[in-house]
């Protein structure tokens, strides 16, 4: 059995459902969530975009009913790796104003681009309980 969430507080899912959840050992699938605000809109900057990518996957993890430190891993893709590793120190204080200081496996990977071009930043998170 298999419940999709789609919850309140991000934009519409169209092609897609925000998060999955995987019957037996709980497991979460959280799509990967863009630095978009509900209404659509995001911020030029890339720490700002993490920020908000990161409250996406707190929002997914809530409407499920996942605690933050139920992530088991997470997958990071930037558009821009050396920008990312410059910006190291205001991205943690962004990851634990959300995770705190729970530390998933975690992979960053540069691509050569989103599907909306201003996106600079994804999380894809998995979760357990």
């Amino acid at each position: 059995m298999i419940r999709l969430f789609d919850p309140d507080g991000l934009p519409p899912a169209v092609g897609f459902s925000h998060a999955v959840e995987a019957a037996g050992e709980r497991i979460l699938y959280v799509a990967g969530q863009t630095g978009h605000r509900q209404d659509g809109t995001i911020d030029a900057g890339l720490v700002d975009q993490f920020r908000q990518a990161a409250r996406n996957v707190a929002i997914c993890l809530e409407a499920a009913g996942f605690p933050t430190d139920s992530v088991a891993r997470m997958v990071i893709y930037t558009t821009d790796v050396a920008e990312y590793r410059s910006a190291l120190e205001p991205i943690g204080e962004a990851y634990r104003e959300v995770f705190g200081r729970h530390y998933p496996a975690i992979a960053l990977l540069g691509i050569a681009e989103l599907f909306d071009p201003a996106a600079r930043v994804e999380l894809m998170c998995t979760a357990v309980r």
